[in-house]
């Protein structure tokens, strides 16, 4: 259990909590395991869990035509996920192992018990979470501009040398 804390110390999601609240999310946690070439979640499923890589590689695809884009590579101690845990929308993106994997997996009904039980680090975590969404919103708005000043300066651009294709 100590191991499994100091991983989520070390995460901004989970920055600031008490070691209490950790242990707490913790007991209610699952463990998720998914081999190499599976997929945690698919595109459009349905929101369920976050998850907290605590081994393997995963890779962040989104769909896109006849093909799938490789958004980012997530190793040990990353996130995905938190979106579900904020919005309840579909999933935005595929997540698939890239190695044989094993994940924290904690869902609404986590956070809901937490809430009961302390509302400040509950809005802590909801906050951290915001944060996350928000630097990632933030990196995309540079990618995004990126290929559109590219498109400017060469009409002939081809998405894939902006995103790299899996």
């Amino acid at each position: 259990m100590q191991t499994r804390i100091e991983l989520l110390q070390r995460m901004p999601v989970f920055g600031a909590l008490r070691q209490d609240t950790l242990q707490f999310l913790l007991e209610q946690a699952r463990v998720k395991a998914v081999p190499a070439g599976q997929y945690f979640f698919r595109e459009k499923d349905p929101a369920d869990f976050l998850y907290v890589l605590e081994t393997g590689r995963v890779a962040v695809i989104k769909a896109w035509k006849d093909g799938e884009f490789e958004l980012r590579e997530l190793g040990r101690g990353d996130c995905f996920g938190e979106m579900a845990l904020m919005d309840f929308f579909p999933r935005s993106a595929s997540v698939r192992a890239l190695a044989d994997c094993e994940a924290i997996a904690l869902g609404p009904t986590d956070l809901l018990r937490l809430f009961e039980r302390d509302a400040e680090q509950f809005a802590l975590i909801q906050m951290n979470m915001g944060r996350e969404v928000s630097r990632r919103l933030r990196e995309s708005d540079e990618q995004l501009f990126r290929a559109r000043m590219a498109e400017q300066r060469a009409p002939d651009f081809d998405t894939e040398t902006v995103f790299r294709s899996t």
